[in-house]
C-alpha cells in the first residue's frame, strides 16, 4: 500500500460516523432484518398491526398531525398514570357492598363494580402500574436482546450460529402462548408476566440486531479500523453498536402497544396479580360476568387499554417513519 493509500485508510479508520452522523438508517430492509423478527405474534408486530391500521383508519400516511396527536395523547397517558400513581378520586380497595353496581354518576363518573369499588379509581391506580411495567418489560427485552447479539458477533462463527438458532426456535412459537405457559408455571403475580414477557420478547430483538451488527461489521470505515489493528471489542463498542441502534429504537417503540395488550390479556386470563389488583386485564376479566347488568365495569377498563395501545401504537409507528421515511409509502 502506498504512502497516500495508508493515510486515506487511516482517515477513515480514525473519522467513523458518530451516532450524530449515522449512515443510512436501517429498519430491516435486509433479509432477515425487523420485519423478519417481527414475522410472527410478538410485541413489536402487534404493536405495528396497531399502529398502521389505527393509522389508514384515522387519517391515511399523509395526516402528519396525526403524529403530533399520537404523542400528545401519550404524554397525556403518562401524566394521568403518574397522578394514578398517588391520587385516586376513591381509595381503590375500599370495599363498601351498599353501593355495588352503581351506574356512572356525579358521585362514581364511571360507576362501581360489584362490590361498590370505585371504577374510576381502579383504572387510574392500574394505569401507572400497567404503563410502568410495558415499558420495564420492552427495556429490559431490548437490553438483553443487545447484549446477547453484540455477545454473540464476538464470538467465533459455530456459538454465533447456535445463538441464533435458539432465538429462532423462540421466535417460531406463538409468544402469547409461550407467555401464559411460563406465567403460569410461575404462579400468579404480575412478577410472573414480567418474567415470561421478558423471556419471549427478547429473541425477537436478539436476532434483529445480530442482522444489523453483521451488515455494519462490513462497512468500509469498519474494515478500515480493523486493518490497522483495532481489536474487535473495542469496534463493537466504539463504532460497530453505536451505528446499530436505529431498528431497536424502532422496534421497543412499537413494542410498547403490543406489550400493553398482552399485560392485559395475560391478567384477563388469571395469571397476573391476584384480585384485588387493578391491573387493566383484571378489571376487564371481574366485569365479564356482569357485562349485560353492569357494563361498565368492563367496558371502560377496556376502553383505556384500547386508548393506550393505540396512542403508543400510532407514536410507534411515526417513529419508525421518522427513522426510514420510505416504510410510511409501502
Amino acid at each position: 500500500m502506498t504512502n497516500d493509500g495508508a493515510s486515506v485508510v487511516e482517515r477513515e479508520a480514525e473519522e467513523p460516523p458518530t451516532p450524530d452522523t449515522k449512515h443510512e438508517p436501517r429498519t430491516g430492509s435486509t433479509g432477515h432484518g425487523a420485519g423478519a423478527a417481527m414475522s410472527y405474534a410478538s410485541p413489536a408486530a402487534i404493536g405495528r398491526s396497531i399502529g398502521t391500521t389505527a393509522r389508514r383508519i384515522l387519517g391515511g400516511p399523509r395526516f402528519p398531525l396525526l403524529d403530533r396527536m399520537a404523542f400528545a395523547l401519550v404524554a397525556l397517558l403518562v401524566l394521568v398514570a403518574l397522578i394514578g400513581i398517588f391520587w385516586t378520586p376513591h381509595d381503590p380497595f375500599m370495599v363498601n357492598t351498599k353501593q355495588a353496581f352503581l351506574p356512572p354518576g356525579s358521585g362514581h363518573l364511571l360507576g362501581t363494580d360489584n362490590v361498590g369499588r370505585d371504577v374510576l379509581s381502579r383504572i387510574l391506580a392500574g394505569a401507572g402500574r400497567t404503563l410502568l411495567i410495558a415499558v420495564a418489560i420492552v427495556l429490559s427485552a431490548a437490553g438483553i436482546g443487545v447484549l446477547v447479539a453484540s455477545i454473540a458477533a464476538l464470538m467465533p462463527t459455530w456459538i454465533d450460529e447456535a445463538v441464533m438458532r435458539v432465538c429462532d426456535i423462540l421466535m417460531s412459537l406463538p409468544s402469547l402462548v409461550l407467555a401464559l405457559g411460563l406465567a403460569a408455571s410461575l404462579g400468579p403475580s404480575m412478577m410472573s408476566i414480567v418474567l415470561a414477557m421478558i423471556a419471549t420478547s427478547w429473541p425477537s430483538t436478539a436476532r434483529l440486531m445480530r442482522n444489523i451488527l453483521r451488515e455494519t461489521m462490513t462497512s468500509s470505515y469498519v474494515e478500515s479500523a480493523r486493518i490497522l489493528g483495532m481489536s474487535r471489542l473495542r469496534l463493537m463498542r466504539r463504532h460497530v453498536l453505536p451505528n446499530s441502534l436505529d431498528a431497536i429504537y424502532v422496534q421497543a417503540s412499537m413494542e410498547i402497544s403490543g406489550t400493553i395488550v398482552m399485560i392485559a390479556g395475560l391478567a384477563f386470563l388469571g395469571v397476573g396479580a391476584p384480585p384485588p389488583s387493578p391491573d387493566w386485564g383484571s378489571l376487564i376479566a371481574q366485569g365479564q360476568d356482569h357485562i349485560t347488568t353492569a357494563w361498565w365495569i368492563a367496558l371502560f377498563p377496556g376502553l383505556a387499554t384500547t386508548l393506550a395501545a393505540i396512542a403508543f401504537g400510532l407514536a410507534g409507528d411515526a417513529v419508525r417513519s421518522s427513522v426510514d421515511p420510505s416504510s410510511r409509502r409501502s
